[in-house]
């Protein structure tokens, strides 16, 4: 099942299959672009969610024989993480076409977004031509990305290496800076957002801050530790009772519903509460203590929130298009995991299937 979930090696497929990834994957960027990137990324934990309830209904029930197939692999593999709401497909294709209307259609910001709209990832595009072809090109592309990564057997989330891969190429592509103008004393530095400094606005362009953090109400270090420990401890205590890897993914994910209607403070944490799952998962096979168990899946939490932190203040908050925090976090640390397990230094990979 994991396998399926994060990638089919390219040496296995054939011809008709390839182009049924293709054609799937161009109109799953085209729908992650209609919808918008962060409602496409709701929908990936609504079908998560019910793809993980059917695992945990197969095991706790036992045969299923009467039903054909594997019907939890089918929901969450091929569809939850595939090429209908896989965050590679059409959060990708969201958050491309994001950029190119950015640049594109300026005029088409809501009037209370106070960013680059090349970062309004809240925004659908309906069925404008234009901007549902950069999202199907994106979505195709975000869907070889993770192809190749499986095939060559990068050990790494490969989805979450291709979500962070086609946002950093459709920056470049749609001519935005890689990072962008710094306005404080350093990438990391937040105070200008702070003190509420502007920076100086292009011809036609609206007055920006001059630095912008990805959540305004997730930024500040203490905070961003306090819901790490919360979120890594949910995901952990999620896979004791389930089972499920994937399952405080799905949650935290379709909680991102309220944030996306306007709820203000709603954390995003889908990716503290499955490297909090990870991290029971590999203390499991060591410790003989559930408590224990909870409190390391905790400190990946905590890892997990860090990272994303440092990485919205390295990649997101100085240029005008969404690069993902949380794919970025989850990308770093089951590299991680995936190196130190070939090196021997873990009793397993989580939920990479190396």
């Amino acid at each position: 099942m994991l396998q399926a979930v994060l990638a089919l090696p390219v040496v296995g497929l054939g011809v008709e299959e390839f182009l049924v990834l293709l054609i799937a994957a161009l109109a799953g960027g085209a729908f992650g672009a209609a919808l918008g990137a962060l409602p496409a990324f709701v929908f990936t934990g609504f079908v998560v969610f019910l793809g993980e309830g059917l695992a945990i209904l197969e095991g706790n029930l036992g045969d299923l024989s009467a039903i054909e197939g594997d019907i939890a692999t089918g929901v969450t593999g091929t569809i939850g993480f595939g090429m209908v709401t896989g965050p590679h497909v059409a959060f990708a294709g969201g958050v491309a076409a994001t950029a190119y209307a950015g640049k594109k259609y300026p005029d088409m910001e809501p009037d209370d977004w106070g960013y680059h709209f090349g970062k309004d990832i809240l925004y659908a595009f309906g069925t404008k031509p234009d901007i549902l072809a950069v999202g199907a090109i994106f979505g195709a592309l975000g869907m070889v990305i993770t192809q190749v990564g499986g095939g060559l057997g990068i050990p790494t989330d490969n989805i979450a290496l291709s979500v962070v891969a086609t946002a950093v190429l459709a920056r470049v592509a749609f001519g935005y800076p890689l990072i962008g103008r710094v306005a404080g004393t350093s990438v990391l530095d937040m105070s200008p957002f702070e003190r509420g400094e502007d920076r100086p606005a292009a011809e036609g362009e609206s007055t920006r801050p001059a630095t912008e953090p990805w959540l305004p109400h997730q930024y500040e270090w203490a905070g961003v530790t306090a819901i790490g420990l919360v979120g890594g401890i949910v995901g952990g205590y999620i896979w004791l009772e389930t089972g499920s890897v994937f399952m405080g993914y799905a949650i935290s994910a379709m909680s991102l519903l309220f944030l996306n209607l306007g709820v203000e403070k709603i954390p995003v944490t889908h990716h503290i509460t499955l490297i909090g799952s990870v991290g029971a998962v590999l203390a499991m096979a060591t410790l003989d203590s559930e408590p224990l168990v909870l409190l390391v899946a905790g400190g990946f939490g905590i890892l997990a929130g860090l990272l994303g932190e440092i990485t919205q203040r390295l990649f997101y908050a100085h240029s005008g298009t969404h690069v993902d925090p949380p794919a970025m976090a989850i990308a770093i640390v089951m590299t991680l995991v995936g190196i130190l397990y070939l090196a021997g230094f873990l009793p397993n990979a989580g939920y990479l299937g190396l």
